[in-house]
């Protein structure tokens, strides 16, 4: 469904050249679910302009749904839906009329174009709404029409940049339910940005991650916790001999050595928590250490992050 070989886009900024892109390969398949990752700067939005024919590439090739995004980017986004950060509807039509008036835009006939406006009315529970206008709307509703509005010509692939971003957990937790009953009825494949990590962990079956114009990782939230991050143990002793006995013990099972001490807290990297938790009291308690305190715990996404480029992404989005 996306196939990018070396894909990459330059901008002027005061004469000088600025890499915003750095020859990216991406594969993406029919009816995947990517979340696409990355700090401000970093070219995730460049590189979604890319692929949309929003912005051409200063060298590399791209094939979208089928169609070549330099030679053909009518054919890729006659395939694509698109829905960007901002409000796509306006404000002169009702809901449904919008939807009518944007199918019609992409070719279809006016009967067409009505009849799939009820469709995604109701799969997007708007079908209450139809006969207000889009300002009048709240913000979970509003972002349900964006997407409504990026489904009118039910494309195969759909773009999705921060579908949820601004919204309360209870809006969020909505939008997909919507989104990931596209997959189910449709098999529509999703190709979307967030920064709220919590949702690409849970939802996307497969994640992207772009750091400085380049893909740093690739792969399901699992792997790439378990292989860049790690579990985390963390024991706390009564008293400083204790706890070099255990950064000792630790030292032995930890991944990559990696054991850190702060005060009277040992806390070390392991590739199963569940399963070296206990092993690792056992051999603590046998060497005559008393533990006071044990917890366990999994990697999120931000420590894979962290992992990569010695930085937070969480952070990154905050302070940008």
């Amino acid at each position: 469904m996306i196939h990018a070989r070396g894909l990459t886009k330059r901008f002027k900024v005061k004469k000088e050249s600025v890499e915003a892109v750095r020859g990216i390969d991406l594969d993406v398949e029919a009816g995947q679910l990517v979340a696409f990752l990355g700090p401000n700067g970093a070219g995730k939005s460049t590189t979604l302009r890319m692929l949309t024919t929003l912005l051409p590439p200063t060298s590399g090739t791209a094939t979208v749904a089928g169609h070549d995004v330099v030679t053909d980017p009518a054919g890729v986004r006659r395939r694509i839906g698109y829905v960007g950060q901002n409000n796509s509807a306006g404000e002169n039509f009702l809901v449904r009329d919008e939807l009518v008036h944007q199918g019609c835009s992409y070719g279809l006939t006016r009967s067409q174009a009505r009849r799939r406006a009820d469709e995604v009315l109701e799969l997007l529970d708007l079908q209450l709404l139809a006969k207000r206008k889009p300002g009048t709307l709240s913000g979970g509703q509003r972002r349900r029409l964006d997407i409504a509005m990026g489904l009118i010509h039910l494309p195969p692939l759909l773009f999705l940049d921060e579908p949820s971003t601004g919204l309360d957990p209870q809006n969020r937790a909505n939008i997909w339910e919507h989104v990931l009953r596209l997959r189910e009825e449709y098999g529509t494949t999703l190709f979307l940005t967030t920064h709220y990590l919590e949702e690409a962990d849970s939802m996307a079956e497969r994640v992207v991650i772009i750091d400085h114009g380049e893909i740093i990782a690739d792969g399901t939230a699992e792997q790439l916790k378990s292989e860049l991050a790690g579990d985390h143990l963390a024991v706390t002793t009564h008293d400083e001999a204790g706890t070099r006995k255990a950064a000792e013990i630790a030292a032995r099972i930890a991944e990559q050595g990696e054991v850190t001490v702060d005060g009277t807290v040992v806390r070390l990297r392991v590739a199963r928590a569940n399963a070296a938790l206990p092993a690792y009291l056992r051999s603590v308690e046998e060497s005559g250490v008393k533990v006071a305190t044990a917890e366990a715990t999994r990697p999120t996404l931000d420590d894979v992050f962290l992992a990569l480029t010695g930085r937070s992404l969480r952070e990154s989005e905050e302070t940008a």
